[in-house]
């Protein structure tokens, strides 16, 4: 079963010293530079402060390189997998795709549209205090871009997801509410157990869910938004309907791309399943769910 660590490379700190530990098999491992950014970029997001402006991350041509890369590629695929309201985000937001934007310029661009805003992040963020930052507005995000070498591939969530996927996403005033509903949500159920069927039902939709409009297949998931990879294969994915007694049990691996994707029957009905789920949720609601995924079909 997946675990939320499994997302990020741990980071430690000792005394000045702030590490990333990035498994062996991740791209940037054996590059002395790439890991000395790492390390420069997670001890930025340690010594912020909140209320203080987002941290500003000196990206190198390299890096910015693979935002140019990855931007170019993405956007001819936003075109003909993404939903509506996402491609309408984009629009608003109007991110640069020739260079990375710091996160203090997203929020400028952002928060007039929404109220949301970026505060930086070295790697993994509590569930609780991630998702509950979201019902106040704001988006825990790391800086660090994926290396070099493969530009299309993260084995981690890096700027590119948290501000192309999410950002594009929080522009749009539908997709905010539901973001803002998530976050009063993981604030309002008391046990760990109804915590993680509340963030598996975020990862089931806002993460990785789709929708039917037009006829055709379509994304509104910002892990599938930001991977070239992984929203070409939305056509060879098990498709189910949006049910969220299944979507909080469902385990997933997030080492392969998903086979299996839930998906809505318009945008209204994203609001009417998922948005009502979050609204009412509370640790009551959450063990009859469990009782009615366990029950035989």
């Amino acid at each position: 079963m997946f675990e939320e660590a499994q997302l990020y490379a741990p980071v430690t700190r000792s005394g000045d010293d702030v590490t990333v530990h990035l498994g062996a098999d991740h791209p940037g491992a054996v590059d002395p530079d790439y890991r000395a950014r790492r390390n420069a970029l997670a001890a930025l997001a340690l010594d912020w402060r909140p209320g203080t402006p987002p941290p500003i991350a000196t990206y190198t041509d390299a890096e910015q390189e693979v935002w140019r890369i990855v931007c170019a590629e993405l956007h001819n695929l936003h075109q003909r997998l993404a939903c509506a309201a996402y491609l309408e985000g984009k629009e608003r937001l109007k991110l640069p795709e020739d260079h990375i934007p710091q996160l203090g310029e997203v929020n400028e661009m952002l928060r007039p549209l929404t109220g949301f805003q970026y505060v930086p992040a070295a790697g993994l963020v509590p569930l609780l205090e991630f998702y509950g930052s979201l019902a106040d507005g704001i988006f825990h995000s790391t800086q660090y871009i994926r290396h070099h070498s493969v530009p299309l591939y993260t084995p981690e969530p890096d700027v590119i997801h948290e501000v192309v996927g999410h950002g594009n996403c929080l522009a749009h005033d539908r997709f905010a509410a539901l973001y803002r509903l998530a976050g009063q949500a993981a604030r309002r159920v008391q046990t760990t157990e109804a915590l993680e069927f509340v963030s598996k039902v975020f990862w089931f939709s806002l993460e990785f869910g789709v929708v039917r409009e037009h006829g055709e297949v379509r994304t509104y998931g910002a892990g599938l938004l930001s991977s070239y990879g992984e929203i070409q294969q939305i056509a060879n994915a098990e498709l189910r309907p949006l049910d969220v007694s299944r979507m909080g049990v469902q385990t997933y691996d997030i080492t392969h791309y998903q086979p299996l994707l839930f998906c809505a029957e318009g945008f209204d009905e994203i609001e009417d399943v998922v948005g009502t789920f979050f609204a009412d949720v509370d640790d009551d609601m959450v063990e009859r769910l469990m009782h009615d995924a366990s029950a035989p079909a």
